[in-house]
């Protein structure tokens, strides 16, 4: 990195509101984090040790369950960390290494959740192209882009804020994000601007391909009753996952740009899109479909055989 500056630490004021609850969020945290890892190991095991479920669905939501996962890493430990902490701190490295996890999850998220939509669209719309559309060499590739175009756009836009000269160390958040950091710089930031810009007008070109997707898929499920079965049993969980994680990530997005001091955003409201969607995906998932549902139980049930049998 060429930064010019001499920032080694940044201070981090989010955890100022939290003086007085911190055991109590500390115990929160520990439970919310054991329950991610919990939920997204457990659809993960599942996925892949039947086969009878590699398929391109169940693969999209293995890939969606294992970064759910590399998201929550980059966040939920030192969050942890700094509640018992009485210093809430992290090193100029350490703050670029969580932009770069955070930021990338996001991005994985939003273009594994693309291409579960055109899976779901290839399927009902198309469904006797199906398995020549979505054969398993193409899947491959997707998914491998799926991961591959956001960590490669996430390192682009790290690299361009670490050249920035920083002349300030505090950031108002409970954790690292790249904004607040490029606010702190007194050098121009206007390549940041430019591709932070570009960036956004892909990603949300990629996004709008969700809602277009379904208006074809919706048009197709009302042609039949077999249709609306397939609808119902796969899409709408897919746009739960989907709606909860837009709104999660937006609003954080939306005040990092323009929030004002007078206007305080809180705890929860900045991280829910670490919080909600890792818990919420596996259980929508693991609930409404009906292939993982009843493997999760069989499972259970083997389990709980081998322990009678034990005693």
């Amino acid at each position: 990195m060429s930064n010019a500056s001499s920032i080694v630490i940044f201070s981090l004021s989010g955890f100022n509101a939290t003086v007085n609850y911190r055991v109590t969020l500390f115990s929160l945290t520990l439970l919310s984090y054991c329950v991610i890892l919990v939920l997204n190991v457990s659809l993960i095991l599942t996925i892949i040790l039947d086969k009878n479920l590699h398929e391109p669905m169940y693969i999209c939501l293995c890939n969606l369950f294992i970064n759910d996962l590399y998201g929550t890493a980059g966040f939920y430990p030192k969050f942890a960390s700094d509640l018992l902490s009485d210093v809430q701190a992290i090193s100029y490295v350490g703050c670029f290494l969580q932009i770069f996890v955070i930021y990338s999850y996001v991005l994985v998220d939003s273009t594994v959740l693309a291409l579960m939509a055109y899976d779901r669209y290839v399927a009902i719309c198309q469904p006797l192209e199906y398995h020549s559309v979505m054969s398993v060499r193409r899947t491959a590739v997707l998914v491998a882009l799926s991961w591959l175009v956001p960590f490669s756009s996430v390192i682009i836009g790290v690299t361009l804020t670490s050249r920035l000269k920083i002349c300030g160390s505090h950031i108002e958040k409970i954790y690292c994000e790249n904004w607040a950091v490029v606010k702190l710089a007194c050098s121009s930031t206007k390549a940041n601007d430019i591709y932070g810009l570009f960036l956004t007008c892909i990603f949300i070109v990629v996004g709008l391909s969700i809602p277009a997707s379904y208006v074809q898929l919706v048009k197709s499920a009302l042609k039949s009753r077999e249709g609306r079965r397939k609808f119902t049993q796969t899409c709408v969980p897919h746009l739960l996952c989907l709606l909860n994680f837009s709104v999660a990530f937006l609003f954080d997005l939306m005040y990092s740009r323009y929030g004002s001091a007078s206007v305080p955003q809180s705890n929860f409201m900045a991280i829910q899109f670490l919080l909600i969607p890792p818990i919420l995906n596996p259980i929508i998932y693991g609930l409404i479909l009906t292939k993982i549902r009843h493997k999760v139980l069989h499972l259970k049930k083997t389990v709980d055989l081998e322990n009678v049998t034990v005693v």
